[in-house]
């Protein structure tokens, strides 16, 4: 692109540099002008709507009895897990690849080997178990969740938080968070409810279609209607940060706030084009700050890292997209598939340089137990075809045209934007959406499964947010 190849601004003579800096200064103007009088059309919250996605008819009432649930197995069904793993067909890969394939077979062996000998998954529902869960019918799903309350300390404040997943992870992602959330030693604490998503893991799959993040964002606000909270604070990535940011924007008087990791913006519009080329040379004239312009243009410029690699790592998004159920075919009947199909994101979403190496870097954040267990939970309930169709569900229209997408966010916002997310989102770009930021922190490592990574960093960011929103 011209664009790395351009002039820097200290090779232009004087005259040169102060004619672009003021041409830059009047853009800027006109576009802060374009700005305010285009964000004031706009409108300031999306309908709630209402839905039906059980099976059949919709009855003439519902049930909305909240009752216990445990996970629960077998030896049939570990067995039968056994036998699959066994009979699995390796293909060698390629020399001196690492991951840049996709997953690398020579340490999907280890992997699968760990899993039939060391994995005690009796053992891991114990840990899953450990915390109180339940179901409840909501528009004709039964939704799982998880409900941690914290212990009774003189004096400390208790606020209800709820924590929302994405793809392809489940509600064991907050295992590590929740006990820094309930069990703080701080003046505040959190009252936790973690939903999980319908079609993944324990909650009942959509029987219909068009369950979108629209849908799961007023399900998830019956959820948190029916447990008796009228006001609530929201967090959450991938699919998680869109419903979360959609349960904003639907009921802003019961989101007394939102935070955020992982963070979106449309990328159209002269205001973000004009950024994009002028940011490297000049970045406090479009709001950059130096480590914006780190994150976002590399040594190797904007094209190569925004636009060619979230190319070559989106080719799931695609699939899921438009046939979920072809692909999801071959990764529902086979464990070792699954594992190689899922791992792979856990692997390249945590840092995109692990793709260099042969066993992913995985084990460098997280243990093969804590890994398989989300494997696990995706194999045990079969819910990897119902979770892929999720995206089907959401792009199968034009995003663009979704009013949403036309809606900002005016509750109160934290975002937290760490280092080796798929996309670096600037503050001066989040403003378009977001229209009330209180917080917008740098995270000094992490990324794409920050609960899961980063458990403390996360919990402070979110901890230090919630003081700022309650204190004014």
């Amino acid at each position: 692109m011209w664009i790395n190849r351009a002039q820097s601004l200290s090779s232009l003579d004087p005259t040169q540099q102060q004619q672009l800096l003021v041409a830059g200064s009047s853009v800027a103007v006109l576009l802060t002008c374009y700005y305010w009088v285009y964000q004031g059309t706009k409108t300031k919250r999306i309908p709630i709507g209402d839905g039906w996605w059980g099976a059949g008819e919709k009855p003439q009432s519902e049930d909305e009895k909240v009752f216990p649930f445990q996970v629960q197995t077998s030896d049939e069904e570990i067995q039968d897990l056994y036998d699959r793993i066994d009979r699995t067909r390796y293909t060698e890969p390629l020399e001196d690849t690492g991951f840049q394939y996709g997953f690398n077979s020579t340490y999907l062996k280890k992997v699968v080997s760990h899993w039939r000998h060391q994995f005690n998954w009796k053992k891991q529902i114990a840990i899953l178990n450990k915390y109180p869960q339940f179901k409840t019918n909501i528009e004709g799903l039964d939704v799982h969740f998880i409900h941690v309350r914290p212990p009774h300390r003189e004096g400390q404040r208790v606020l209800p938080l709820m924590l929302v997943h994405g793809w392809p992870g489940s509600v064991y992602e907050f295992y590590r968070i929740l006990p820094l959330l309930t069990n703080s030693l701080d003046s505040l604490a959190f009252e936790v409810i973690c939903p999980s998503i319908p079609g993944y893991g324990f909650s009942e799959a959509p029987h219909k279609q068009g369950f979108d993040t629209l849908a799961a964002a007023r399900v998830f606000h019956k959820l948190m209607e029916r447990l008796g909270f009228s006001d609530y604070y929201l967090q959450g990535g991938d699919w998680g940060a869109i419903i979360t940011t959609n349960m904003a924007q639907m009921k802003p008087e019961c989101v007394k706030g939102l935070h955020l990791n992982m963070l979106t913006n449309n990328m159209r519009g002269f205001g973000v084009l004009f950024s994009i080329l002028i940011g490297r040379y000049l970045p406090w004239l479009v709001g950059f700050t130096r480590e914006d312009v780190r994150r976002l243009f590399g040594s190797v410029g904007f094209m190569e890292k925004n636009i060619y690699e979230i190319i070559r790592e989106t080719g799931y998004l695609h699939i899921q997209g438009t046939k979920p159920d072809s692909a999801g075919c071959g990764v529902n009947d086979s464990p070792v598939g699954l594992a190689a199909y899922i791992l792979e994101k856990f692997s390249t979403w945590t840092d995109f340089n692990n793709r260099d190496l042969e066993d992913g870097g995985l084990e460098r954040k997280f243990t093969l137990d804590d890994l398989l267990t989300n494997i696990m939970i995706y194999w045990t309930t079969g819910s990897i075809v119902s979770s892929m169709r999720f995206y089907k569900e959401n792009l199968k229209t034009n995003i663009d045209n979704r009013l949403d997408n036309h809606t900002g966010v005016y509750v109160p916002t934290g975002l937290a934007a760490f280092p080796n997310e798929v996309r670096h989102v600037p503050q001066s770009w989040a403003r378009d959406r977001f229209r009330n930021i209180y917080s917008y922190s740098y995270m000094p490592r992490g990324g794409h499964f920050a609960a899961f990574e980063e458990p403390q960093l996360l919990a402070d960011d979110l901890l230090q947010f919630v003081k700022k929103v309650e204190k004014l």
